[in-house]
């Protein structure tokens, strides 16, 4: 009881910074046929109770090519598009509306003792996309197979207002009256950013983008994509390569975020969501953490921070008052709005040099090279003062600055200022490094 608690107490800010916002959702064909769906439909409908306006997009892509076995017939593809015939159409139009048909149900469901007890959804959809042919590339007809043209944003935004979920399939309509096979992908791209949505999710076979060596990768600004890109593209990965388009193209067209996530892991949109580490793939319009010099607003994030370690002994203690007088002294790195690192530059110009204090990482975060890139910081910073050396006092990490080339001296070595308020009680080393 007390971890879900605690977890529940640690969602909040999440809680609150996700409500009233436009969170635009692709289903692909797979994760609909995947026993995990239903457990998918649950959280979707908590986010819906929490105040998340959603527009579902699914797509069709196994459910048509089961039918077309069925029916005989074969499946042509050029350019890892399917050429959309018309019996194939008639498989489209099949599969689609029973698909539709199904998450519909699942959505209306209201049983007792189950996540959606109460909920009382009401799913909204209509001819939103506006298509156009494809047309002929490189000779090739792709006949009903289509593109988007327009997405009916206003009519959206309508049905979100009034706390419908918005739900889109994979087809559109043109001014002409014919219907289009459309890629899922492309709707919810082009819907995130005629939307203006906040967050793009896209669900994934693997647990998000993987990199050559297999490992998950965690966040990945949308300026990086290209060489992933073609990585995919190269080893011939259809699905990663998709979805690294479909989230990069809506981040430069104004989407803040987008999160590739698994649809066989249960529970993955709740932790890619209400988590800080989340579970997937996110691609952003930035970056994910930063290194900055710390604000009067930081304070309290600050003594977060530092507050066990100054309870533990390793860190010297600093109240809010002095922390508020001393916060331009400070950078911190930030991550997800939570600082999980710091340290302090205290400059003594007299002596050209500088003192490195409350060198500090969230327990969570150590080993990630959080302290490195605070140490060039503040050398960084020690250089544009033109101080010449850094010194340090220490009581536990001896080892580590000594690694990165400070050097133990004496007590007459340090300014007088700062000797003369040496705590021997702490006894605490001192080290010395000479900036190049």
């Amino acid at each position: 009881m007390h971890d879900y608690v605690n977890s529940l107490r640690h969602s909040s800010p999440y809680i609150n910074a996700h409500r009233e916002r436009t969170f635009v959702v692709m289903l692909p064909g797979e994760s609909i046929a995947h026993d995990n769906f239903g457990n998918i439909v649950h959280d979707l409908v908590l986010l819906h109770s929490l105040g998340v306006r959603l527009v579902l997009v699914f797509g069709s892509r196994p459910q048509i090519e089961s039918r077309l076995i069925t029916l005989g017939l074969e499946s042509h593809y050029h350019q890892d598009l399917r050429i959309t015939d018309a019996p194939t159409l008639s498989c489209v139009l099949d599969a689609v509306g029973q698909l539709r048909a199904t998450i519909e149900a699942r959505l209306s469901m209201d049983m007792a003792a189950s996540p959606m007890q109460g909920a009382r959804l009401r799913v909204a959809g209509g001819n939103f996309v506006t298509a156009r042919p494809l047309g002929v590339i490189d000779g090739v007809d792709y006949q009903h197979t289509g593109e988007v043209r327009r997405i009916d944003s206003k009519g959206i935004k309508r049905l979100l207002d009034d706390r419908s979920i918005v739900l889109l399939p994979p087809m559109g309509y043109s001014p002409t009256g014919e219907i289009f096979n459309l890629a899922s992908e492309d709707i919810a791209t082009r819907a995130a950013i005629e939307l203006q949505a906040d967050k793009l999710l896209l669900f994934s076979s693997d647990l998000g983008l993987l990199d050559a060596s297999g490992h998950l990768i965690r966040e990945l600004p949308a300026q990086h994509a290209e060489q992933h890109l073609q990585r995919f593209k190269d080893s011939k990965q259809t699905e990663p390569a998709e979805l690294l388009l479909a989230a990069a193209s809506a981040c430069r067209s104004g989407v803040s975020r987008c999160h590739i996530i698994s649809y066989s892991q249960d529970g993955a949109l709740l932790t890619e969501l209400f988590t800080r580490d989340g579970c997937g793939t996110l691609v952003d319009q930035g970056q994910f953490e930063q290194v900055r010099e710390a604000q009067i607003e930081d304070v309290g994030g600050l003594l977060e921070l530092i507050r066990p370690l100054e309870e533990q002994g390793i860190l010297v203690r600093r109240s809010r008052d002095l922390l508020e007088r001393e916060i331009g002294q400070f950078s911190i790195v930030e991550r997800d709005g939570l600082i999980i690192a710091c340290a302090a530059l205290y400059s003594f110009p007299e002596q050209a040099t500088g003192e490195l204090a409350c060198l500090a990482v969230h327990p969570d975060y150590r080993h990630g090279g959080h302290g490195d890139v605070l140490l060039h910081r503040i050398e960084q910073r020690a250089r544009a003062l033109q101080l010449e050396s850094l010194f340090v006092l220490t009581t536990r990490t001896a080892h580590w600055f000594q690694e990165r080339g400070f050097q133990a001296c004496t007590l007459q070595q340090l300014p007088n200022e700062k000797a003369s308020l040496y705590n021997f009680q702490r006894n605490s080393k001192v080290f010395r490094k000479t900036l190049n």
